[in-house]
């Protein structure tokens, strides 16, 4: 037993994927390592935590397994989920914890919660102490994330129009795949049984876009190494962030279009706004190549706001994504300029920084296609010239930021990816 903190891996997964079976085969090959186990489920009654214990030896009875249920660990039970784990490695008894999330569980906030503890719950940590007698986080450390990907069902859920309901809040089927694979270390493709080499291929090459630093591994009936998810100090909270495939082709932008399986990526970028209603039109009818989209863009009309456009499978959103800097007084402009020095090479002497920046991911994708869609639905050089309030505009009005919030498309991921997204297809 490590004198050092227990390392807890955290096991995502689409409902069906496999999670449970990948679980209860990693307690069946722990061999000798203890293993806590920290089961939640949205439902009152805790099912996947009844089918670990009915398929291992492990026990509630003796604080083995923990239920976390009626709930999700992502939102309302973060306060839960630091203090199952804390009891858990309070008395230091266990090797490793395995958390199994919930179905519609995003990988992300149960990350932020266990690596920063109260900065990210609800929960009240003076009434937490005192109460307990526990200092969250003490005891433990994120060691691994991992997603379990269904092979079998993985097209179908990127083209759903299926909308799950979280404790109130809806999350697209395709939207919710899409995060879970875009925030983790390990990628489990499952079931890999029911599909043939070439769909597998293709499969694999998406995920590799989606996510370029995880390590993807082939599965059947969850049977995975032990050693590939459980102690491997896999996890850095800033490279998870910031390692998505949306992020470094907007870092990095290129053209890749000779991708081997179809897969390949591209950025639009212009510097003239939308016109609201062609844009709303394409984004109504979206093309079903293109797998996931994200980026900031300039919507005619909303001259101060930049706005955050996300798309995953059928899914999609926008969102506020913060001030042009051009739309700030002048000295908060000049605070700008300091903290980005590369801003005013970039400047337009009668626009400033408003601009649009879309990456698009995908298979088969007709690139010319869609840049043709994309420029069709930019200002025409007359259009720049007319009134731009008098353009129809069923865009969803955002309540304005905080004076200072500056547009930066490669560090608003997490600000925008909550419930104030609103799609504009209804």
């Amino acid at each position: 037993m490590s004198e050092e903190t227990t390392p807890v891996t955290v096991l995502s997964g689409m409902l069906g994927a496999g999670k449970t079976t990948t679980l209860n085969h990693i307690l069946a090959q722990s061999g000798d390592r203890e293993l806590a186990v920290l089961v939640n489920d949205m439902g009152k009654v805790n099912v996947d935590a009844d089918l670990v214990a009915e398929s291992s030896d492990i026990s509630d009875e003796e604080e083995e397994l923990v239920e976390l249920d009626d709930g999700c660990i992502c939102c309302e039970l973060r306060g839960d989920l630091l203090e199952a784990v804390d009891r858990l490695t309070e008395a230091g008894e266990f090797d490793a914890i395995v958390v199994e999330s919930t179905g519609v569980a995003e990988p992300l906030p149960v990350a932020q919660t266990l690596t920063m503890g109260f900065d990210q719950s609800d929960l009240d940590p003076t009434e937490f102490y005192e109460e307990t007698g526990i200092e969250p986080l003490s005891g433990c450390h994120l060691d691994t994330t991992v997603t379990v990907v269904d092979a079998h069902q993985f097209h179908e859920a990127m083209q759903s129009d299926e909308v799950l309901d979280d404790d109130g809040t809806e999350k697209h089927l395709g939207d919710l795949l899409v995060e879970q694979v875009e925030f983790c270390d390990v990628l489990l493709l499952n079931k890999c049984d029911l599909v043939d080499e070439a769909t597998l291929e293709e499969i694999e090459a998406t995920l590799e876009v989606l996510q370029p630093r995880a390590e993807i591994l082939r599965t059947t009936h969850g049977r995975v190494d032990v050693d590939d998810i459980v102690e491997t100090e896999r996890f850095d909270f800033e490279e998870a962030r910031a390692s998505a495939g949306w992020m470094q082709e907007l870092q990095q932008p290129h053209e890749s279009a000779e991708e081997e399986h179809g897969v390949t990526s591209f950025v639009f970028e212009a510097d003239r706004p939308f016109h609201p209603e062609r844009f709303a039109e394409l984004l109504d009818s979206f093309p079903d190549e293109v797998v996931r989209s994200k980026g900031h863009f300039w919507l005619a009309g909303r001259e101060d706001n930049a706005i955050m456009l996300h798309v995953a499978g059928q899914s999609v959103r926008v969102a506020p994504a913060g001030r042009w800097v051009a739309s700030l007084p002048a000295e908060e402009q000049e605070a700008q300029f300091e903290a980005h020095p590369g801003l005013e090479d970039e400047w337009d002497d009668q626009w400033g920084d408003r601009g649009t920046r879309l990456v698009l991911i995908g298979v088969e994708m007709d690139h010319e296609a869609l840049r043709t869609y994309l420029e069709h639905s930019l200002l025409t050089d007359e259009e720049m010239a007319a009134d731009w309030d008098a353009f129809e505009d069923r865009f969803p009005t955002f309540e304005a930021p905080e004076t200072g919030e500056a547009t930066d498309a490669d560090e608003s991921d997490e600000t925008t990816d909550g419930g104030e997204e609103i799609g504009i297809a209804d």
